[in-house]
């Protein structure tokens, strides 16, 4: 996937993005579909939706070579946390909230690695809370 055309899908009105990452989903390369999954799953209308999308983001990322997407799975067990938190599933919200802090040593202190600790450690504060 090019920059330009992710830059491009972010760009666009959800049903523009999905029709780019839809094309990128089929046509990609591994690290191409993975980034489309995981890309698809923030344009979704519905929480369902958006969960299978994250699932498929990390079923392409768990068969890759893991020197071309080991920066993937941080921000893919947070998504998924987050989807099965705003869906109830609280079992699988904390499985995946451990399974991205177990990978959070992939993260460079930047904006990104800040980013993601930063969601990891809220919705951290939210399951502890219920």
């Amino acid at each position: 996937m090019s920059r330009e055309e992710l830059a491009l899908a972010m760009t666009k009105e959800p049903a523009e993005a999905r029709r780019i990452l839809l094309r990128l989903w089929e046509e990609g390369s591994v690290v191409d579909r993975c980034a489309a999954a995981h890309f698809l799953a923030d344009r979704q209308d519905e929480p369902r939706d958006e969960l299978l999308w994250d699932l498929r983001a990390l079923e392409v990322a768990q068969a890759a070579d893991p020197a071309e997407v080991h920066g993937f799975f941080p921000s893919l067990h947070l998504n998924l946390a987050d989807v099965y938190h705003r869906l109830g599933d609280l079992a699988k919200a904390r499985e995946h909230l451990a399974a991205a802090e177990a990978v959070t040593d992939t993260l460079q202190d930047d904006g990104y690695g800040r980013m993601i600790r930063g969601g990891l450690a809220r919705l951290a504060e939210k399951l502890a809370g219920r």
